[in-house]
């Protein structure tokens, strides 16, 4: 219960303006399960880790990990709680946790939970009107919340990948609206475990897989006036079940699967040119793998569990950021160029 830092013999001493990768020393109510295909949600200090599977079967509880005292705890949840799930989307609204979709087994779901992170009380919405039309159940797809409303994009059904766009707006009597978006132009293909990110009224995906090929493109769907673009990378990288965090103006790629194997390589797509940079980072980093989750905090780029295609991770590294700590304030860009 005592929090250590370890003393490994394997890794050199590390030059401190480059980022660096470690495993982190927690401590406390440690999961009792490995992790894949599960949500990471950072609040203040705190993240909230809900679902995904381990080797065997799907969960439904809730750990807690503060990222400033490397301590897991394993709180009580109340009220509606959702069944287990996997692949879902978990998208933060007012310090409340939205969920949808997702799956356990064979099964796709459709439904939306919210959890009151204050209250620590889940509690599942009713449809706003009768007669609106409703997403298709499906998991890995993706979410971001741009004015209110939760914007989702793509995923499988269970017999096809997809790649319509819905917004999901949970309304103060707590029940909720589903609203299909039309999209004008040229989209992407269908996709699922590829990786959404809010830059500005910009939705980035970057990759993901049809259930047969794993992509390399990169699509930007500007959210104001509904059109998507993309752009030609000079270096081109598959990827599937990877995470995508946004560092001020970049975009730190961190493993994932590219058709052929998982990887552990962390790829830095530089946000205003749209490509990919190189940059060095030492110590030791994360055992190749997909289906983790990531965040960035205080300087920092968390990476939890995973699966490696033998089994799952219950681990915890950190990336940090070093002399690269400024780059969370760079804020005030432009995304591009796209054709």
């Amino acid at each position: 219960m005592t929090p250590r830092f370890p003393n490994d013999k394997d890794v050199a001493p590390a030059a401190p303006t480059l980022m660096y990768w470690s495993r982190a020393p927690v401590y406390g109510t440690l999961p009792m399960r490995t992790m894949r295909a599960h949500t990471v949600t950072l609040i203040d200090s705190v993240a909230w880790l809900f679902g995904g599977c381990d080797d065997k079967e799907s969960a439904k509880d809730i750990y807690l990990f503060d990222t400033e005292t490397m301590q897991w705890t394993h709180p009580e949840m109340a009220g509606d709680i959702p069944p287990p799930l996997r692949a879902h989307t978990a998208t933060l609204v007012d310090r409340k946790i939205v969920i949808f979709g997702g799956g356990q087994g064979a099964s796709y779901f459709d439904d939306v939970y919210v959890l009151d992170t204050a209250t620590r009380r889940w509690t599942k919405p009713l449809p706003g009107r009768p007669d609106m039309p409703t997403p298709a159940p499906r998991r890995a797809h993706t979410a971001v919340l741009y004015r209110g409303k939760t914007w989702i994009f793509g995923g499988g059904n269970g017999m096809t990948a997809l790649n319509d766009v819905w917004t999901l707006e949970i309304t103060a009597q707590n029940d909720y609206i589903w609203e299909h978006v039309p999209i004008r132009g040229p989209k992407p293909s269908c996709r699922g475990y590829h990786t959404a990110n809010l830059i500005g009224n910009i939705m980035v995906v970057v990759g993901g897989s049809d259930g047969k090929e794993c992509f390399s493109d990169m699509w930007y769907l500007n959210l104001d006036t509904l059109e998507w673009r993309t752009n030609k990378l000079t270096e081109p990288h598959r990827r599937l079940s990877h995470s995508a965090t946004r560092v001020g103006s970049y975009l730190f790629i961190y493993g994932g699967h590219d058709g052929s194997e998982y990887l552990n390589d962390m790829l830095c797509l530089n946000l205003v040119g749209l490509q990919y940079e190189s940059r060095q980072i030492i110590g030791k980093p994360p055992s190749p793998r997909g289906y983790h989750g990531a965040i960035l905090a205080d300087s920092r780029i968390f990476v939890f569990g995973g699966y490696n295609g033998g089994g799952a991770y219950d681990d915890v590294y950190t990336l940090d950021l070093a002399a690269g700590a400024y780059l969370p304030q760079v804020t005030s860009f432009v995304v591009g160029p796209t054709e």
